[in-house]
């Protein structure tokens, strides 16, 4: 009976481990890599039809550069301006490689 209470405490401990180790992979960037990518931005100029909310997914490669995986919105004049501005910049402090970061921006219209 010994055994049996101490494999089911052994069994409670390792399924309440895994459960406790909700790992995610979605790190939030600094505050000197989030001003960088706002410069980028902010240097060139896109015409919208209202403001943007969007959601950027990225990542860093080994020589530092980003490698945006997600601009996570639909627009497609918006996507393919956030690739052309950010993708494969390098950057002086970048994040660990191979991690995904997430990162808001609101895109104003001027």
């Amino acid at each position: 009976m010994k055994k049996f209470k101490l494999l089911a405490l052994a069994f409670v401990i390792g399924t309440a481990s895994i459960f406790a180790a909700n790992v995610d992979d979605l790190k939030k960037p600094t505050k000197e890599l989030r001003n960088e990518i706002v410069k980028l931005l902010q240097a060139s100029d896109i015409e919208l039809d209202n403001e943007a909310t969007v959601i950027i997914k990225f990542t860093f490669n080994s020589e530092g550069e980003m490698v945006v995986l997600c601009p996570g919105c639909t627009n497609k004049k918006l996507i393919s301006f956030i690739r052309e501005n950010l993708n494969h910049k390098k950057f002086e402090n970048p994040g660990e490689r191979d991690k995904i970061y997430k990162m808001p921006l609101k895109i104003e219209v001027s």
